[in-house]
């Protein structure tokens, strides 16, 4: 259940940050409005995943989600916009990891 739980987070994640960035590029950079429309149905996708976790509480989960989101962006920022995660980045992003698991995976 922790690897599907894991794997729908980084999914998550994925969608969410790459539908970002597609809206990003078309606002912001001017870059055509398919590039924006990619982008909107990414982030309808990402709306869809976190539905698919065994966890009953959205809130849980999307505080969870917080947590995953936090490095994918470190490390999305890092790849895509050549931007590299300073000590503090990392020490916050391994704060947030900690919390993420301690919501969504701690015996209740």
């Amino acid at each position: 259940m922790i690897i599907k739980s894991a794997i729908l987070f980084i999914l998550a994640g994925l969608a969410e940050i790459g539908g970002g960035y597609l809206v990003w590029l078309w606002l912001r950079e001017k870059r055509h409005f398919i590039v924006g429309s990619f982008g909107a149905i990414i982030l309808v996708l990402y709306g869809i995943i976190p539905t698919l976790q065994d966890y009953p509480n959205f809130g849980r989960v999307y505080a969870a989600y917080g947590g995953i989101f936090i490095v994918l962006s470190l490390l999305w920022g890092w790849g895509i916009d050549k931007k590299k995660p300073d000590c503090y980045d990392w020490l916050g992003a391994l704060i947030a990891l900690i919390g993420a698991a301690i919501i969504i995976w701690t015996p209740r």
